[in-house]
């Protein structure tokens, strides 16, 4: 994978869109439900026990699953902490949804990179954003 600092120089030299998008196929993000579907592959996870972690029902993680519904911000972050993923692969979950990274300036954000680094569970990093005196991430559909 190459650096989006490199990517983004290069298309502003490339006199030819469709030349830059052919030669970069595989520098282009997927689409969420494919990148979720490859992540519970590699972390030897199921639908199911995604859905009982988060305590909702399965069929509300298939359509997400699936690419016919699309998760809030704080329902992907449920989900990537019920598959403890780590930093690099929550903000990249992120970003292939469609909403910002993780940003240490926010305190509900610097609770859930602590989390992650410190491999809280998603009731943990719960009960750290109330005593902070932030929202919990509602899991729930």
């Amino acid at each position: 994978m190459r650096d989006t600092t490199e990517l983004f120089n290069e298309l502003k030299t490339d006199l030819d869109i469709e030349n830059f998008i052919a030669a970069n196929q595989s520098e282009f993000t997927k689409p969420l439900h494919k990148f979720l579907t490859k992540l519970l592959k590699e972390k030897h996870l199921t639908r199911k026990e995604i859905a009982f972690a988060m305590n909702v029902d399965p069929s509300y993680i298939h359509h997400i699953f699936s690419g016919t519904k699309k998760p809030s911000r704080e329902r992907l972050l449920a989900i990537a902490r019920v598959m403890d993923l780590n930093l690099e692969e929550t903000q990249y979950l992120l970003r292939y949804g469609g909403y910002g990274i993780l940003y240490p300036r926010t305190p509900y954000d610097s609770v859930i990179i602590y989390a992650i680094e410190n491999g809280l569970t998603f009731s943990e990093m719960n009960n750290y954003l109330k005593q902070l005196g932030e929202l919990p991430i509602v899991a729930e559909e």
